[in-house]
């Protein structure tokens, strides 16, 4: 009888996979922490999504809690206050899309056209600063400025004029919060743009120049196409998390402008997870907001590569 070639094709690659593991044993070695890591605190845990299916109690567990289909899903369409959470964080995202996604890429196109090496790095230094403060640093600085007590109250009222407490009017909150991520997180953001800046070729700003582009007309024709692949890629992945928009920052301030004003999905699922006890509906909205972000990855990921850039994958 011949023996099966497709047999003995499969059987070859299947040793000289194992030779390679073992030949580069230490590498997987190195990265079985990272891999272990993702697997136990990121992979495990979406087992527990099966409770949005239940009305779970912690002391049944998942066996014992009793199934409820798609009631869950259901109360989403009926929930008053998830209806303001989503409203809120919908209408916060947008802002940040707006405003928030854009101004890393000026700053970084700001601090390439600074010619002095020294003054450049003093800026990325500023800028970056930030960052590294946590949230209820920010919020106390910002209260000490916008704040009922804070210098442009003291100011106003010095002048004789009328005060406003600006951190605890509802009305300018989801400006404000856009303005404090900006803040906080715009230097931080130009680390990407700025590494993507220095991969563009000199020699086409040289010939740009030589055909007798502007600034402007360089910056339109060479420096973003350069770029563009990197912007479509950051804008994808700010998609798959627009239904995320932080728990500290909203957690923090929420008691100063009102539920109606900064409840966002974040600190919902906290309240209504945590504080109410209500398990199931707030996996539901956990699952529902995952479940969104991995389409709008997917989608946003497929009209990219059908204008033909790279995308995500």
């Amino acid at each position: 009888m011949a023996p099966n070639r497709g047999a003995t094709a499969v059987a070859s690659k299947r040793i000289g996979l194992r030779q390679q593991i073992w030949r580069e044993r230490w590498i997987y070695l190195y990265i079985l922490p990272g891999a272990i890591y993702f697997l136990v605190f990121q992979y495990v845990p979406l087992l527990g999504n099966v409770i949005a299916f239940q009305d779970y109690s912690p002391f049944l567990g998942f066996g014992g809690s009793p199934w409820v289909g798609l009631a869950n899903f259901a109360k989403l369409f009926t929930d008053d206050e998830f209806t303001i959470a989503l409203r809120n964080t919908l209408e916060i995202e947008l802002l940040q899309l707006i405003f928030s996604f854009p101004a890393p890429l000026i700053l970084a196109l700001v601090l390439n056209s600074i010619v002095s090496v020294w003054t450049k790095r003093a800026m990325q230094s500023i800028v970056y600063l930030p960052h590294f403060l946590s949230w209820v640093i920010v919020i106390a600085l910002w209260e000490q400025v916008f704040g009922g007590a804070g210098f442009i109250d003291q100011f106003l009222r010095n002048q004789g004029m009328a005060t406003i407490n600006l951190m605890s009017n509802p009305g300018f909150f989801k400006p404000l919060v856009v303005l404090e991520s900006m803040w906080k997180e715009t230097g931080w953001g130009t680390i990407i743009f700025l590494a993507a800046l220095t991969m563009i070729d000199t020699q086409l700003y040289e010939a740009a120049a030589l055909d007798g582009a502007d600034g402007f007309r360089r910056l339109w024709h060479v420096t973003l196409p350069g770029i563009r692949g990197i912007i479509i890629l950051l804008l994808i992945l700010r998609l798959g998390m627009a239904l995320s928009t932080g728990f500290e920052q909203y957690y923090l301030q929420q008691g100063a402008v009102g539920p109606d004003a900064a409840e966002v999905l974040d600190t919902f699922t906290y309240f209504r997870g945590i504080q109410d006890g209500d398990w199931s509906f707030a996996t539901t909205v956990g699952l529902v907001r995952g479940v969104v972000g991995a389409l709008l990855v997917v989608g946003s990921n497929a009209v990219a590569k059908r204008f033909g850039e790279a995308g995500v994958y």
